[in-house]
């Protein structure tokens, strides 16, 4: 597998950057994993996320949705770049739907064989992917932020959605969870949610462990849940 290679998406004349990995042997097409990470940005487990992706025969492509250059250097400027987009949801969707349709363009790319995968605002950008109607097998949101400006609409939601939650999570607080189930279940999405009650925040990554109150990494839940994906990705994108 060759190191990360740069990429990057314009949508409305901004850039957003990005990176991949890619698989050994062949050109392709690939299936093909698109990854947005948490507010805060890539970290070593999101990229040895991609890296592991990649040798197990899978184009991993990173994408973000912050503009080129945002400055994610201090909590106070990440969380102005994170609020930013928070308030305009619209333009959220839209870049997330941009990074997609790139995506799917390149030519080493099965488009045909397309899952996403986010973490904690990376899995309400993959939940808002799905939401949007865009023609890819699964999503997969971990800890993901939930709610919506605009639902999942019935017949419109062509991938199959699944999120791993936490019982815990004060970022995705159980009111959330329950309204998100609400809105898939009378949309007919078909999706699996599992919650693991006593998971925080971030359960995934224990790159944040312990960096604000409710956040913490769970191992057991990490290894369940990266378990269940790549039986998902397998059985979506390799049978």
């Amino acid at each position: 597998m060759s190191q990360f290679e740069t990429t990057s998406c314009m949508h409305d004349g901004m850039a957003m950057d990005g990176f991949l990995a890619r698989p050994d042997g062949g050109k392709g097409p690939h299936p093909t994993v698109i990854l947005f990470p948490g507010a805060g940005g890539t970290g070593p487990t999101f990229e040895s996320n991609v890296r592991g992706l990649a040798a197990m025969g899978y184009l991993a492509v990173a994408a973000s949705v912050y503009d080129s250059g945002a400055d994610l250097s201090t909590p106070e400027s990440t969380g102005a770049n994170y609020v930013g987009l928070l308030e305009r949801p619209e333009l959220l969707r839209a870049r997330v739907v941009e990074w997609f349709e790139l995506v799917c363009a390149m030519d080493e790319v099965d488009e045909s064989r397309v899952a996403a995968i986010g973490y904690c605002f990376g899995g309400k950008c993959v939940l808002e992917l799905a939401r949007s109607g865009a023609d890819l097998k699964c999503v997969v949101s971990y800890h993901g932020i939930l709610p919506t400006h605009a639902p999942a609409q019935k017949g419109a939601v062509l991938a199959e959605v699944v999120a791993f939650c936490a019982g815990r999570d004060p970022f995705a607080p159980m009111d959330d969870y329950l309204a998100f189930q609400t809105e898939l279940r009378e949309a007919e999405v078909v999706h699996q949610l599992t919650l693991f009650s006593h998971a925080q925040h971030s359960f995934t990554d224990p790159d944040h462990e312990g960096v604000a109150p409710g956040i913490a990494y769970d191992p057991q839940y990490h290894r369940v849940s990266w378990a269940s994906t790549l039986a998902l990705l397998d059985w979506h994108l390799k049978t």
